[in-house]
């Protein structure tokens, strides 16, 4: 399962954050003799987005695992830059926001204390009235103290979405954007996509073929 990763945003409170760059060269992955994908290129700047498809087993969730820095590839590099200079490894995680299949929720804790933990160990400074308004946001209003165990699937894809927004990042990353939510939900992803798609880089794994048309660029694995 994926693991929240513990960054800080790149830049400080009120400072403005260079233009993001994404820039991946000759990427593969292997478990073994098995190849999974191999001479992966490409390069995303703001406003630009790209789709990942391909059979299943192909590896969509890998690469976006590996993008975000949760896999090492078995070649190639994965790198991000900020203007002109290569972001930190800190500064990198502080990038990127994900919304997945397998990323941990805490079940025993409610929304808002999912958020808070989520904020605190990215280093965010988040009042309960700015949590409110971002469970609002994905659709989860007044559900705030209800404990996660006792959410529907759809509910716990929707706070994957206010997790992944917390800190507004300038490279989203969307595995099966969505999966389990229902029409009002779609709706729900289908405005967060739209504003990723205005404002920074967008990338999204999917075998919809509704939803591949969100990118200006499709991946496919697998031939």
């Amino acid at each position: 399962m994926l693991e929240t990763d513990a960054g800080s945003g790149p830049a400080g409170v009120g400072e403005a954050l260079p233009p993001v760059t994404l820039a991946v060269h000759d990427l593969a992955k292997r478990y073994g003799q098995r190849g999974i994908f191999r001479g992966v290129s490409f390069t995303l700047q703001p406003g630009q987005s790209l789709a990942i498809t391909g059979r299943n087993g192909s590896g969509k969730s890998t690469l976006v695992r590996i993008l975000c820095g949760l896999l090492r590839p078995s070649a190639g590099t994965v790198a991000y830059h900020l203007g002109e200079r290569p972001a930190t490894p800190r500064e990198r995680r502080g990038l990127i926001g994900l919304v997945a299949p397998d990323l941990i929720l805490y079940e025993e804790l409610s929304a808002l204390e999912n958020l808070r933990f989520f904020a605190r160990v990215r280093g965010l400074q988040r009042s309960a009235a700015a949590l409110e308004a971002l469970l609002a946001e994905v659709g989860l209003e007044g559900r705030g103290a209800d404990l996660v165990g006792t959410f529907s699937s759809g509910m716990r894809q929707r706070l994957k979405y206010a997790y992944a927004l917390l800190h507004r990042p300038p490279v989203l990353f969307l595995d099966e954007p969505t999966a389990n939510l229902d029409e009002a939900g779609v709706a729900m992803a289908r405005a967060c996509i739209a504003r990723q798609r205005a404002t920074g880089i967008l990338v999204i794994a999917t075998n919809d073929h509704e939803e591949l048309q969100f990118g200006d660029r499709i991946l496919r694995l697998g031939g």
